[in-house]
């Protein structure tokens, strides 16, 4: 291959790289603006301190906002979700999330009750599930993009939930005495 050929290759070579570089750049710069929106809506939903209904989760104009809700149901006598390798403190733990659902026929929210820590033998705790009638009030959240997308395509008749809301009680042992109320 002559001197030239080479030349035009490797500078044909390094303007794609450079091309797709900037393609990454902008892409980043889109994230970062979207992600900024999103922590601005949150901020604007927790300043503004007053609750919605639960069936707002149902609305699916608002699918990918965020709200802040209250209302009144039970707990769905099914198994705690726990999600495994959560970290607090230097400390592993889970946190776990059960089914609630509200007494205005709305559609089952995911509502997470909080994070316990594991043993070091890592057995999974046991979560009771409150009995009877509960007030809850906190944040209502888009579940996330990935697992959204993935649901979209597994639509399945048992996985009531469309969105979940952060709930979070100041100790789990508190939740079968009390009333739930959301500490932020």
């Amino acid at each position: 291959m002559s001197r030239g050929r080479t030349l035009l290759v490797g500078w044909t070579l390094a303007l794609l790289a450079i091309a797709g570089f900037v393609a990454l750049g902008q892409w980043q710069l889109g994230r970062q603006h979207e992600k900024q929106a999103m922590l601005d809506e949150v901020a604007a939903t927790l300043a503004s301190r007053e609750a919605g209904p639960l069936s707002a989760a149902a609305d699916p104009a608002r699918a990918r906002s965020y709200d802040r809700v209250g209302g009144a149901g039970h707990f769905a006598e099914v198994p705690a979700v726990l999600l495994d390798n959560q970290q607090r403190g230097g400390r592993a733990g889970v946190r776990a999330y059960r089914v609630f659902v509200p007494e205005d026929g709305g559609v089952p929210l995911l509502v997470e009750l909080g994070w316990l820590p594991l043993p070091g033998d890592r057995t999974l705790p046991q979560v009771a599930r409150p009995a009877g009638r509960r007030e809850i009030a906190g944040l209502l959240a888009p579940l996330p993009r990935t697992a959204s997308a993935r649901a979209a395509t597994r639509r399945r008749p048992t996985a009531p939930c469309s969105r979940s809301a952060s709930i979070r009680p100041r100790s789990l042992r508190r939740c079968a005495s009390r009333s739930w109320r959301s500490a932020c």
